[in-house]
């Protein structure tokens, strides 16, 4: 394997990752079908938003449940540097919170590609009387959109200056405190932006309106951070059928909190339910409250035959004999699965259409084009549209697969390899941006798993 052609970016791969070394993983399918009952660590979204706004609220906060990954960890890491005191044990967080103030008024914060901090830390960082801070991360993070939560920041009195053409990263933010009032936020981009300005506004100098046009991207995620603030003990005001959001002055509430299971990872293993005519149930889950919108794909499942059972505390999925296929997916409130419903629409009995995910070009990868590529290695025929792809049912060759350094694609690709032998990742160690321990999970499944470093391969 020529090394050069694999992109990697070892430097926003944290101590929690697990194979930043290994250039490649070889994949052998798993004897009969995939049984199995699992738990799985808590949301790398919830996680993300319960350790910003702990940090800002006044007292202190237990965190149960955590994601221990690269995205959490950098996470962790920027709130250090600001000063604020968190205990890590296992999958516990303890936070001392700041009151709304950091304690360290300026430095540098090295987000990895942590698309949630970058998005969810600069308000919070605005809302500061005084302090500049230079705001750096991964080369795959600089190349994600910015511009419309900076320059509504601009707008409500920070400083940003920025370092290169354009409103990416790196960039200094000097902080003077944030204006309330009126603000504009497009919705169709990313609802990070959003979440991001949602989660400081409480600590604006006057209650603060974010007006959102067009359509929201997501708009479950936006709705989860809405229910955390008000976990914490901030309740924002949802007017115009959700296109504004009104959030009063106040002050975040220490409190202890257990997070549910990640929703996103969940999905990878129910469809190896799917792929393998097995049964996978996870525990910890109640589908029907969920604000992850994830779930959905839970929906597809059935609709390509699986039986899914919803109980008060666990999903289950048990895989068909034969996948259906014959339908068209939209896929714009749970993009990131996506790659998951491309993978088994290639083995389903008739062309599957998947719609709605424009905005997953701009992600850690262009992934529609990505997904596309990789699928076409295998012999797949695959259609690329604008906003998503048609994947025609084939048998696959074996191929060694590039994941364009994108955790979703190396774990989605690797689903695979539960039907054929021969399947090889390169990269696998950015799995370590949300799921670590991926590869450890599939052997646990039975899977054949061996390794290969950079020099190696």
């Amino acid at each position: 394997m020529e090394n050069k052609h694999v992109e990697r970016d070892l430097e926003s791969r944290s101590p929690w990752s697990l194979h930043g070394d290994k250039g490649k993983v070889s994949l052998q399918s798993p004897e009969g079908k995939v049984e199995a009952v699992l738990t799985v660590s808590g949301s790398k979204s919830l996680t993300n938003r319960a350790l910003i706004i702990a940090a800002l609220a006044e007292g202190t906060s237990v965190i149960e449940g955590i994601l221990r990954s690269d995205d959490s960890f950098w996470c962790i890491d920027a709130l250090t540097r600001l000063g604020i005191k968190l205990e890590v044990d296992g999958n516990k967080v303890t936070v001392e919170g700041g009151g709304g103030l950091f304690p360290l008024v300026g430095g540098e914060l090295y987000v990895g590609a942590a698309g949630t901090v970058a998005r969810f830390l600069p308000g919070a960082l605005a809302v500061q009387p005084a302090g500049a801070w230079k705001i750096t991360g991964s080369a795959a993070l600089a190349r994600r959109p910015l511009s419309p939560l900076l320059d509504a920041l601009s707008d409500r009195g920070a400083e940003i200056q920025m370092e290169k053409e354009g409103s990416s990263l790196p960039y200094l933010l000097k902080a003077r405190g944030l204006q309330g009032g009126n603000v504009i936020l497009p919705g169709d981009t990313s609802s990070q932006f959003i979440s991001g300005l949602a989660i400081a506004a409480p600590y604006a100098r006057e209650p603060l309106t974010i007006a959102i046009k067009d359509e929201v991207v997501q708009q479950q995620y936006v709705e989860m951070t809405l229910d955390m603030m008000a976990a914490f003990g901030v309740v924002p005001h949802v007017t115009n059928g959700g296109q504004a959001i009104v959030i009063p002055n106040g002050a975040y509430r220490g409190r202890s909190i257990v997070l549910e299971p990640d929703i996103s990872a969940c999905c990878y293993f129910w469809a190896l339910a799917a792929l393998t005519g097995g049964t996978v149930k996870i525990e910890g889950i109640h589908a029907a409250s969920t604000r992850q919108p994830d779930i959905e794909l839970l929906g597809y499942l059935e609709l390509m035959g699986c039986m899914v059972t919803r109980g008060e505390d666990f999903v289950e999925v048990q895989g068909p004999e034969v996948l259906r296929g014959g339908f068209t997916a939209n896929m714009k409130s749970c993009s990131d699965q996506t790659l998951t419903l491309a993978v088994l629409a290639i083995f389903a009995d008739a062309p599957v259409s998947l719609t709605g995910a424009a905005h997953i070009r701009k992600h850690e990868c262009d992934r529609i084009s990505a997904i596309c590529e990789e699928l076409g290695k295998l012999s797949i025929t695959v259609d690329e549209k604008p906003d998503g792809l048609t994947v025609y049912p084939e048998t696959p060759v074996p191929a060694t697969l590039d994941p364009h350094d994108d955790h979703r694609m190396a774990m989605a690709l690797s689903l695979i390899s539960s039907r054929i032998d021969g399947i090889s990742i390169a990269n696998p160690g950015c799995v370590s941006k949300t799921l670590p321990d991926y590869y450890e999970r599939l052997q646990q499944l039975g899977f054949g798993i061996t390794f290969e470093t950079w020099g190696g391969c």
